[in-house]
């Protein structure tokens, strides 16, 4: 999968990719889970999970009754690289809890560390304007991709963006797709 996600970074010819493409590598992208228990909580849960939205978003635009223009590269963009805030996001943790036999053990699991306190999806902007020139679009679609997942209090700015980018929405539906009905 590894291969797979890297060789459809390269493909987009987007100029600072090469240095994106080191950055990622020398995080825990290709190993880290994509989140602590809701959704793709092993090692290797966040490249299961942004294959899978990539894989739903490209086919929920090609039978979109919507006209959207958009480059094949932008999708993969927009797609695969949504939750790159949360490279050397989580670490592993030990608590205690009862194995089979009613015993007490230490097991693993997944907690925080936010060294980046910057948000969800404009922190996954933040990071990428380092390295690559993002559309108008793909900003919109990667800021917003939580959807109402967001506090309530700006659902009238998610409608909005919404509006302007009906792509914004189907990556919203994209990433709600891959957790909730595939669970990564």
């Amino acid at each position: 999968m590894k291969e797979e996600f890297l060789k459809l970074l390269k493909s987009t010819n987007r100029d600072g990719m090469d240095k994106l493409i080191e950055f990622i590598e020398k995080t825990d992208f290709f190993k880290a889970p994509a989140s602590t228990k809701y959704h793709g909580n092993y090692e290797g849960g966040l490249l299961e999970h942004s294959m899978k939205v990539y894989e739903i978003l490209k086919d929920k635009v090609e039978k979109s009754t919507l006209k959207i223009d958009i480059l094949p590269e932008s999708i993969i963009i927009i797609a695969l690289l949504h939750d790159i805030c949360k490279v050397n996001f989580y670490k592993v943790d030990y608590r205690n809890a009862k194995n089979e036999f009613g015993e007490w053990e230490k097991v693993p699991y997944y907690t925080v560390e936010d060294t980046i306190p910057y948000g969800h999806g404009e922190k996954s902007v933040m990071m990428l304007t380092e390295y690559i020139k993002l559309t108008s679009e793909e900003k919109y679609c990667i800021r917003w991709h939580m959807g109402f997942t967001e506090p309530k209090e700006l659902y009238g700015t998610i409608g909005l963006a919404f509006k302007k980018y009906p792509l914004a929405l189907l990556m919203h539906e994209a990433d709600l797709e891959a957790t909730y009905f595939y669970n990564i």
